[in-house]
């Protein structure tokens, strides 16, 4: 990777806005990224994540470094090395953020598996930003070796609630012929970080990539999610999960790249809103001109919780080919008003009414997560961000 070249092509691309169609909802006035600190810790911050679960690898991330506390035999989890072959081909410079990222990154995890294994136990990575002011840009390449089988959790916090930042996160996973992978990102960070990230998959012949998203934390960014069916028989599913309030704007823009025939692609988030946050979710399913009997689908839907909460919700399609199946969904709307007087009539207090609704519409997309401690502990933090009485 070029890093002058990365930094030249950062300086180039002007900061997005909204007369940008990808942009057109994210307002960035007021955010300047070259304002934040590099690094400037010493040490790592500790402190509790949303997942208390077994795993078989940790590594903590921060300014001051990473530390990896253990890894199974037989793996690699080490430090990123900035020459390493593949990195940079998922994730480039064609973009403001992913350039700054390519340019400047410090602090990157390489995860690899070799063919055939299979781990019992996830691998888990905490990336924590501490320096008020500061930033941190991280980086992790995982290569998925043929026919190997790995759980992988990746979970962005922050030092205290009220941490002033910039995150900036670039991912690449590469999911060999065969092979599964099932990949965790939790994003919980401070209500005054900056959170950008672009992540990117590309999944091999007869391979299979089970995604979940969780996002709770943040002020404001985009997070970038592409997946490429490289291969006849590549499957990806990427189920997505998020909750605002307060000011917070969450944004989503994924991408369904179908490259080869019989693959599928199955990507469905929903979002609960409460207070004056805003949510925008953006979604392409592409089909090349050979890429045959591809079966895709999207979904988005929202719940708003109160009356000044605001979601977009824009899905797409671009087919090129003539043998396909791809649909699409998306809804925004108010709390069941009859719902909510229906539970209330039986003597539950509207916060434990409106927690029970919540937990029901969230409940279908909570089904589809395979890995239970991942399922419980999203379930959890979106109940917990309905006020108490």
């Amino acid at each position: 990777m070029d890093r002058a070249a990365a930094a030249a092509r950062y300086q180039e691309l002007p900061l997005p806005s909204t007369t940008e169609e990808s942009w057109r909802f994210t307002d960035l006035r007021g955010f300047d990224p070259d304002s934040f600190g590099s690094n400037g810790a010493t040490a790592l911050a500790a402190q509790p994540g949303l997942l208390d679960i077994d795993v078989g690898a940790i590594a903590h991330v921060g300014e001051g470094g990473i530390e990896i506390e253990r890894a199974p035999e037989g793996i690699r989890f080490e430090i990123l090395d900035e020459n390493h072959p593949r990195l940079g081909e998922l994730v480039g410079t064609d973009e403001k953020f992913a350039a700054h990222n390519a340019a400047v990154w410090k602090h990157g995890l390489l995860v690899e598996v070799p063919a055939g294994v299979e781990l019992d136990q996830p691998l888990y990575v905490r990336i924590a930003n501490s320096v008020d002011g500061g930033s941190l840009f991280w980086r992790l390449l995982v290569v998925a070796g043929p026919q190997s089988r790995f759980t992988l959790i990746e979970e962005y916090a922050s030092s205290t609630p009220d941490l002033a930042g910039y995150t900036n996160a670039a991912v690449e996973l590469f999911v060999a012929q065969g092979a599964k992978l099932e990949y965790v990102s939790l994003q919980n960070l401070s209500r005054e970080t900056w959170h950008f990230a672009s992540h990117h998959a590309r999944v091999e012949r007869d391979a299979e990539l089970d995604w979940v998203t969780g996002g709770f934390g943040s002020k404001k960014g985009k997070v970038r999610i592409q997946n490429d069916l490289a291969g006849p028989g590549a499957t990806s599913r990427v189920t997505g999960a998020y909750f605002s309030d307060g000011t917070q704007h969450l944004d989503y823009d994924t991408f369904q790249e179908h490259m080869a025939p019989s693959t599928t692609s199955d990507f469905a988030f929903k979002g609960a809103l409460r207070d004056q946050s805003t949510c925008v979710w953006r979604g392409m399913i592409r089909v090349e001109r050979d890429a045959q009997k591809t079966n895709a689908y999207q979904e988005n839907r929202n719940l708003l919780l109160s009356e000044k909460a605001h979601a977009d919700s824009i899905p797409g399609l671009e087919i090129l080919a003539n043998d396909v199946r791809c649909t699409h969904a998306a809804t925004i709307g108010q709390v069941d008003r009859e719902q909510l007087f229906y539970l209330m009539s039986r003597g539950l207090p509207k916060s434990e009414a409106e927690r029970l609704i919540v937990r029901g519409f969230f409940s279908e997309i909570l089904d589809r997560i395979e890995l239970e401690p991942v399922r419980e502990a999203l379930g959890a933090a979106l109940e917990a961000r309905i006020p108490e009485a």
